[in-house]
């Protein structure tokens, strides 16, 4: 791990003391804060309806250009693939250009590549669209925590980083169902450039609301220093696990609601493309599951909660292979419950966990977390093409058995660490 000067060069959003009474950082009911909120807010909704704007429309996708569910999955992982490599570079790049700069750059570079993706001649045109639209929008994750440590006072910024998170959530529920219905009409290009235009109007209005910072200061770009906190982070045992358990969390999610599509159109259901991009609004039971992982670790604590996640996951995965869909809806719902309380978890933990280079910290999670996406979205398209939905329900079933395996093994690790502690010293 470097020294307090070198991290210091590489990361501006670890730990501050207490703000004092002259602090001018921005503070609920002061000036600027809610057009900040409101601004981040918007940039949080074009970020995900942009990253996810495909998924909804895969059987479209494939009917169109003719190809399996397994190719067309690759415009949701080249997305976030894209996303997941950018990440932790994007994060270095806001040191040195500023946070502001790099959310405008981003989205301005989203957009762009939005208004094009209507027109794409093929499907490989399409996925390497995704690709640069995906690494575009790595610099807002990257930048926008930043931007609020610096310029929100700390009492306030869990509230301020959750107006952003809440963007995120309702983006890529809108992105979905929005998509859903004008698809049904008039066809996927017609949907993703309707998504175009308002990540547009998102983007600018984010740009005008957005106030100028006061409180960063630029950072040389040192790839040696963040070479060694990026080790330092990944030699932590507890961190790899937390960096698995995301990633396995996601691979579930990214899986279910990839293929989920296929499923639903074919028989038994037969369900139009409307009310399949409906079912996208189960993403509000998440919204309520992640804000309980907080008591539910006060209760369980993590490792318990993080059981009581994957048991949930699991027994929504199970209760999804039945034909009636009341039963298929109430699987979503648990599916949807257990990943986000799994993901608030295990995320709050990789904070709580590293003491130095936080930022790198949350930018390597973002990593597995949208590796886990891109993976889970072409692997249950691939487990579904072989086996049908049972293919992607195993599929998940492993991962969520993946997730008991670490955090048991965690569970193995704090008790010999406890027996350490507590044998006297010279025994």
């Amino acid at each position: 791990m470097p020294p307090a000067s070198t991290e210091a060069s590489t990361t501006t959003v670890d730990a501050r003391p207490a703000a004092p009474a002259s602090d001018s950082r921005m503070n609920p009911g002061g000036p600027g804060y809610r057009r900040m909120s409101l601004a981040l807010f918007l940039a949080g909704v074009a970020t995900f309806a942009l990253l996810y704007s495909t998924q909804a429309l895969l059987p479209l996708i494939s009917a169109d250009f003719g190809v399996s569910a397994s190719t067309a999955s690759w415009t949701v992982s080249a997305a976030t693939g894209g996303l997941a490599l950018c990440v932790l570079p994007m994060s270095a790049l806001s040191e040195r250009f500023g946070r502001r700069t790099m959310m405008t750059a981003s989205l301005a570079v989203a957009v762009v590549v939005a208004l094009l993706v209507p027109f794409a001649p093929s499907v490989g045109a399409l996925i390497a669209l995704r690709a640069v639209q995906g690494a575009a929008l790595a610099g807002l994750p990257a930048s926008a925590t930043a931007y609020l440590a610096e310029e929100v006072r700390p009492r306030a910024l869990v509230t301020a980083i959750g107006l952003f998170v809440a963007g995120n959530s309702v983006g890529g529920m809108s992105g979905r169902v929005i998509t859903g219905w004008v698809a049904q009409e008039w066809g996927w290009r017609v949907a993703v450039g309707a998504l175009g235009v308002l990540a547009v109007v998102c983007a600018a209005l984010f740009r005008v609301l957005l106030p100028a910072p006061r409180h960063f200061t630029p950072g040389t770009l040192n790839p040696k220093a963040l070479g060694r906190t990026v080790r330092g982070h990944l030699s932590d045992p507890l961190l790899r696990r937390l960096y698995a358990i995301g990633g396995l969390f996601m691979t579930v999610f990214g899986g279910v609601y990839t293929v989920i599509g296929y499923r639903l159109t074919d028989a038994p259901f037969s369900l139009p493309q409307g009310v399949i991009g409906s079912i996208f609004l189960v993403y509000l039971v998440g919204t309520v599951s992640a804000s309980a992982a907080g008591r539910l670790v006060a209760r369980l604590g993590r490792r318990g909660a993080l059981y009581l996640a994957g048991g949930t996951t699991a027994a929504g995965l199970l209760l999804s292979l039945a034909e009636a869909l009341p039963l298929v809806l109430l699987g979503l719902v648990l599916i949807t419950a257990g990943f986000f309380a799994g993901h608030a978890v295990a995320s709050s933990a990789v904070s709580r966990t590293a003491t130095r280079g936080r930022a790198q910290a949350s930018a390597l999670y973002q990593s597995a977390y949208y590796v886990g996406s891109s993976a889970g979205s072409t692997l249950g398209a691939v487990a579904f093409h072989a086996g049908g939905w049972f293919g992607t329900v195993a599929l998940g079933l492993l991962a969520v058995a993946g997730v008991v395996t670490i955090t048991v093994a965690g569970t193995r690790a704090a008790r010999a660490q406890a027996r350490l502690v507590a044998v006297p010293a010279g025994h």
